[in-house]
């Protein structure tokens, strides 16, 4: 099915981050746009503003008519729907075009040259942050972004003269073997999704081949020291960066102030003084890594220098909230243990001295009964822990399998707490903040509001 033949398309999940992009591609162009998503939200009311339909039933007579066309529509559904889903299962059943998120994105990337970001962790930042880059550049691009930009208030940029597309490569369901990049950056590749790979060989296989995908004469752009064995077609250039270390990097880094700035050394030309727009010490090398990529598009250094410090972030990725001298509160969407270390770690670094209670909303139960080990230890750099429930996502619960094996394991038990996410709001009430991180991918985002009028009260 030829994009430009659609009329009208249909998602089903339409309020994921990385679906909810793609319904505002399609508005864009003038198509019918419908859908379903489990529950209501502020990104699906805001799809509905602009133009979205869609509902919040699964219900076969609530799709609009005019999506009911198979010869005119195209099916995009999220691989967190279950097979079973009415909706899914009418469209299947009817013969309809139905693909997946990624291999729309896939289509995309054939007739444009795709800028990725792939990587266990660093993905939305990094691809945020290079889009930012081109977008304030002579250059520009298009991008489907994992994360609500915080300069533009949207999860899509459009542009209608340049060639390049900047989208995150997200490994969960193998969907980044539907791209094919122009250039790559590789942030990370520890174990995560073994619900869907098994093993970590099978998991480091997948980005393996996902860089067979790159395009000849492309770019791959790896963290420097992590375990990857990258097949690349000829003509393919392999640059490693880092902080420190690797072709491109960083150095001269100068911390205090509340900003950070550094020397930026690259084989297409070296920048110094770059200021970080969010300055914690993980945006080091995301900034390298997008920096490069900006680089390869044709991005000026002069550019790069001025739009660094006005990067404005990505919501839930160290998302101040609450910045003042005796109080401290941020949102951040950390679901990993080399996530949630990292974002632990960073919090510290910028506020020596100072009392860090975390919470945290672990995800999945598969992620958990893998990884409750991990999670303590990295849980632990913190000096209180405030541990909620499992959020479930797509997953069905598993016996023996709750929040309490990563408290089990916790360092320090007695300035830890387990929590209901109903009780959440009236023990922060009674603590004594410094500084508060709220951690996770689930909805623990939600109560984000409630949190922040109670400290502000006080």
């Amino acid at each position: 099915m030829n994009i430009n033949s659609i009329k009208s398309v249909y998602f089903i999940g339409a309020g994921g981050i990385g679906m909810s992009a793609l319904v505002r591609y399609f508005l864009s162009k003038g198509k019918k746009v419908g859908g379903y998503d489990r529950t209501p939200s502020e990104l699906t009311e805001k799809l509905i503003e602009e133009g979205a339909d869609i509902h919040y039933e699964e219900n076969i007579e609530l799709i609009p008519e005019e999506c009911k066309c198979k010869e005119s529509t195209l099916v995009i559904f999220t691989p967190a729907i279950p097979q079973e889903h009415k909706e899914l299962v009418f469209f299947r059943e009817n013969g309809f075009e139905i693909l997946k998120r990624a291999q729309v994105l896939g289509m995309i990337t054939h007739t444009e040259k795709g800028l990725c970001v792939a990587g266990t962790h660093g993905k939305t930042t990094t691809s945020t942050m290079t889009a930012h880059l081109l977008h304030q550049s002579h250059v520009g691009c298009n991008a489907f972004l994992g994360g609500i930009s915080k300069n533009y208030k949207t999860n899509l940029l459009l542009s209608e003269t340049s060639e390049y597309v900047v989208i995150e490569a997200d490994e969960f369901d193998r969907s980044f073997h539907w791209l094919t990049p122009f250039a790559t950056v590789v942030t990370a590749v520890d174990s995560d999704h073994l619900d869907i790979y098994g093993t970590r060989e099978a998991y480091l296989e997948s980005f393996n081949k996902y860089t067979s995908l790159i395009t000849p004469n492309g770019y791959l752009i790896v963290k420097k020291g992590i375990e990857l064995s990258p097949r690349v077609k000829e003509g393919v250039k392999v640059f490693t960066y880092g902080i420190g270390e690797g072709d491109f990097r960083a150095e001269n880094i100068r911390i205090g102030n509340g900003e950070i700035i550094f020397d930026y050394i690259s084989p297409l030309g070296n920048i110094n003084d770059i200021q970080l727009g969010v300055p914690v010490y993980v945006n080091i090398e995301n900034g390298v890594a997008a920096m490069a990529l900006a680089q390869i598009a044709g991005v000026t250094d002069e550019e790069i220098k001025k739009a660094m410090p006005t990067f404005g972030g990505v919501d839930r990725r160290f998302d101040f909230k609450i910045k003042e001298e005796n109080l401290v509160f941020l949102s951040d969407y950390a679901h990993h243990p080399a996530e949630i270390k990292q974002s632990i770690s960073s919090i510290k670094a910028l506020y020596p001295g100072k009392k860090v209670t975390v919470v945290f909303q672990p995800h999945l139960y598969t992620r958990t009964r893998d990884f409750y080990k991990e999670f303590a230890a990295s849980l632990s750099l913190a000096d209180e822990v405030i541990l909620l429930d499992i959020y479930p996502a797509r997953e069905l619960p598993i016996d023996g399998v709750t929040s309490q094996l990563i408290f089990d394991c916790l360092e320090n038990k007695a300035s830890a707490i387990m929590c209901k996410k109903e009780d959440l709001t009236d023990i922060i009430a009674k603590r004594e903040i410094e500084v508060l991180i709220t951690l996770g991918a689930g909805d623990i985002d939600n109560m984000v509001p409630q949190i922040y009028n109670i400290l502000k009260n006080r």
